[in-house]
């Protein structure tokens, strides 16, 4: 397999910068491209990311770019960050490019809508057999970026593969795992967006401790119950990539999605919100596609669907917790 020297990051979202700003104190030559032409000259001027990684010296050694045919063929391994949502229509420009012959990685956390699928199989379905493999786990992007210790995990269904990604992110203050459970890395790194909506709509209730433990602990057999009904392994979901990141989106005060969850409690109006947000709340869009592959598997998901009730048909929070809690009697 080809040596990687040259890494292009598509997407420039803090999590995308960060690792831009990550690998090219690796030693890495490292490209970003965003796709708002005047913003992305605007990081390359500042050599900072104002609005999505405040704080943080960009290297002058990381070239910013709008041109996505530029920043595939500058690169031996392409890191895909854009939000799920918009995955698709980006690979279908890359699609257009020199893009053969490249590593993938994707970082994207998330479940197309209206596909109802992962963004590995995206990939494959764009760009064809090419090799890829997915990063997921608790990284607050601030944190890493500060050189704070961090962990995830690669996951791919080629061992190669996972192990040469592996042997390029690892370092002492980010430590990387390996897995081949491609399916419940993407799922577990998906669905706890979702629960951390649920938590925080808890937080904005002014809720206790006691209701956003049981969120937290009744989500992540959720996420284990559709994750294994889609194929994946239920143990992965008590790992780095499913309780790992459960807990540090649903307590990390700077979270997106546990914020606008907290938002959501006080009574504020999500979509008026979002509007507002200069960042993805991946949650949001994420809680349609769960609540659609729970109906599409049979798979009871009741706090997941709830957030997508409360979300997407005006449901009060009062009246979702309400139904939450006059569920009829379950064994755990």
């Amino acid at each position: 397999m080809k040596i990687i020297r040259k890494i292009s990051i598509i997407g420039d979202g803090g999590w995308g910068t960060t690792l831009a700003v990550y690998l090219a104190g690796r030693g890495f030559d490292v490209c970003v491209w965003g796709a708002f032409a005047d913003y992305i000259q605007e990081i390359a001027r500042k050599r900072e990311n104002v609005k999505f990684l405040p704080g943080i010296k960009i290297p002058q050694s990381v070239q910013c770019t709008a041109d996505l045919t530029m920043a595939v063929d500058f690169a031996d391994l392409i890191v895909l960050a854009t939000p799920s949502q918009y995955l698709s229509s980006v690979l279908e420009k890359i699609k257009l490019t020199n893009y053969k012959k490249k590593l993938y990685l994707s970082v994207v956390k998330g479940i197309e809508v209206e596909s109802l699928k992962r963004m590995s199989v995206i990939i494959h379905e764009h760009l064809g057999n090419v090799s890829v493999g997915v990063l997921s786990g608790p990284t607050i992007a601030s944190e890493l970026a500060k050189g704070i210790v961090t962990t995830a995990v690669i996951a791919s269904n080629n061992a190669t593969v996972a192990a040469k990604l592996q042997k390029i992110f690892h370092s002492e203050v980010f430590r990387i795992y390996t897995n081949d459970d491609v399916i419940g890395v993407e799922l577990g790194g998906s669905i706890k967006n979702v629960i951390a909506l649920a938590c925080g709509i808890c937080d904005g209730l002014g809720l206790g401790t006691n209701a956003k433990s049981a969120v937290l602990t009744r989500g992540l057999a959720e996420m284990a119950r559709l994750g294994q009904a889609m194929g994946a392994k239920k143990e992965t979901f008590y790992g780095l990539t499913g309780l790992g990141d459960l807990v540090t989106t649903c307590v990390n005060s700077s979270s997106r999605n546990r914020s606008v969850g907290e938002a959501i409690g006080q009574g504020k109006d999500v979509h008026k919100l979002l509007k507002s947000m200069s960042m993805v709340a991946e949650g949001v869009s994420t809680s349609k596609a769960v609540y659609g592959l729970s109906r599409k598997l049979k798979v009871q998901m009741p706090i997941c669907c709830e957030v997508y009730n409360v979300i997407y048909r005006q449901k009060k929070v009062t009246a979702a917790l309400e139904s939450l809690m006059k569920r009829s009697f379950k064994a755990e």
